[in-house]
């Protein structure tokens, strides 16, 4: 009896001290745990990827502790519309975005995705990065491959339904969704009712659709009609991608925008929105002409008068003369003896006539429209960005949130921004297990300075690192500490929740 009694007591004091000791503790950090909730101090424990306790751990033990005392402890950021997979297999440590604080990022964007998807996961499977990754599908990837090239054009019944057969595999082995880039070739020459039944097609899946719409200038209040009807008809959640109202004469209507949204979600439509912290984008020239009507002086005119200016044009890229990245087209036109609209116009014939490459970077955008929409309930942060473009938003966009409209500003609370770029991000596009400090979770976290996060990155130097931020873990390892990357690579391939 007394043997079984002393293999009693020594079991219950194994299991007690199974109980206190953890993997990690993080010790006296102010938690934001992605709620919206107000922040509390608290240690948080950790056994292999997941959250194991939140509470008092002072007696808990542990090899690896963390003093966080002065930190803030957040979920990891995600990043809802994102293009950094653009070679990231060569670049696994993802610093442009966990020095950020993201850890997760979601791509298949704009209507451009990998497919089949599958071959893409399968290959995060065995080639994991420092961050989790996943994919919807894109329609203009679909288009191009069942149309081909010739598809300046309304699809066919048969060309719809093989589309369709495509975004079903792709469904069945984990994409979010289908995505579109309405203002892109080939998805501009798509019709309403093509769009609609790809999106129906999500329905037996709880797949969502997510959009760059048809048009964020010339025909914006039509375009958002477009996807709230698709809302409203398939039943499938939708959202906006980077939100936007980039046309000086829809400056300053971003809450009529609200108002509709708020009327279509009150009629049971589930639309949300992402946004990030810039009034310049990053596109192609050619998406300044929806009619695709390069050689028509009047519509580059308007281009430049309503929806950007010759010195808010910076360009990105352009293969046929190197020269002119980084400079604005007011200064190439220069160069050129031309005027800005005929060499607008010049520049894009000489892409076509090499089938080269070119992007511009575009001012078109006010800060009242984008505070509003941020301010949207239903909007979450997110980059839009590459790790190797000009625009800063690929590395800045979620430390300028934090500097700008939380320490400088004021607009968002810390525990509001928190939550638009973690648990609303992940309710928006039902991402699981992650986006709150909760017992159960994945243990994606960012540990930060409140009072020195700040982003560096600008249009002279768009690949400056922030400030700010202490660790960044993810499933429990550390991916970015001090400043640099740890070359370490837990990063989960997410596929859609069923």
């Amino acid at each position: 009896m007394n043997k079984l009694l002393s293999i009693l007591l020594c079991s219950i004091l194994i299991s007690a001290c199974n109980q206190n000791r953890y993997d990690v503790i993080i010790r006296n950090a102010l938690v934001v745990d992605g709620s919206g909730a107000v922040g509390y101090q608290a240690d948080v424990g950790i056994n292999a990827d997941t959250i194991a306790i939140i509470g008092d751990l002072s007696k808990a033990v542990s090899t690896h502790v963390i003093d966080a005392s002065g930190l803030v402890l957040a979920p990891g950021f995600i990043d809802t519309h994102s293009h950094h997979d653009r070679g990231m297999f060569d670049n696994a440590d993802m610093i442009a975005l966990t020095s950020q604080g993201v850890t997760t990022m979601i791509v298949g964007q704009d209507g451009g995705s990998h497919v089949p998807l599958s071959n893409f996961l399968n290959q995060l499977d065995s080639m994991p990065v420092a961050i989790n990754v996943g994919s919807y599908t894109g329609h203009n990837s679909l288009r191009r491959i069942v149309l081909g090239e010739k598809y300046q054009r309304q699809s066919t019944q048969e060309e719809v339904d093989q589309m369709i057969a495509l975004l079903k595999k792709d469904l069945e082995t984990g994409s979010l969704g289908l995505s579109t880039g309405l203002e892109y070739d080939p998805g501009i020459y798509s019709n309403k009712e093509e769009v609609v039944e790809l999106a129906k097609t999500l329905v037996p899946y709880k797949g969502r659709y997510i959009s760059h719409m048809r048009s964020e200038d010339r025909y914006f209040w039509k375009a958002l009609q477009e996807i709230i009807n698709i809302g409203k008809q398939t039943g499938v959640p939708v959202q906006i991608s980077h939100a936007k109202l980039a046309m000086k004469s829809l400056w300053g209507q971003s809450e009529k925008m609200i108002k509709l949204l708020d009327s279509a979600r009150a009629q049971g439509i589930e639309i949300t929105a992402d946004i990030y912290p810039y009034p310049y984008w990053q596109s192609t020239m050619t998406v300044l002409f929806p009619a695709r009507d390069f050689n028509d002086r009047k519509s580059a005119a308007f281009a430049l008068s309503e929806l950007t200016t010759p010195e808010g044009v910076l360009i990105g890229d352009f293969s046929p003369q190197k020269e002119y990245i980084g400079k604005t087209l007011a200064e190439v036109a220069a160069l050129r003896n031309a005027d800005p609209v005929q060499t607008l116009m010049d520049l894009i014939a000489m892409v076509e006539r090499e089938d080269g490459d070119e992007s511009i970077i575009a001012t078109s955008m006010t800060e009242e429209d984008i505070k509003r929409i941020m301010r949207w309930p239903y909007t979450n942060i997110c980059s839009d960005g590459t790790s190797e473009g000009l625009h800063p938003r690929g590395h800045g966009s979620f430390t300028k949130i934090l500097r700008q409209y939380v320490r400088e500003e004021k607009l968002l609370t810390l525990e509001e921004a928190v939550h638009k770029m973690t648990k609303q991000a992940a309710d928006n596009l039902n991402l699981k297990k992650v986006g709150e400090i909760k017992q159960g979770y994945f243990a994606d976290l960012v540990l930060f300075d409140s009072e020195r996060i700040s982003d560096l990155a600008t249009s002279d130097q768009p690949h400056a690192l922030s400030t700010g931020i202490s660790r960044v873990m993810v499933s429990g390892k550390e991916v970015y500490w001090d400043g640099k990357a740890t070359h370490e690579y837990p990063g989960r391939t997410i596929r859609r929740a069923k």
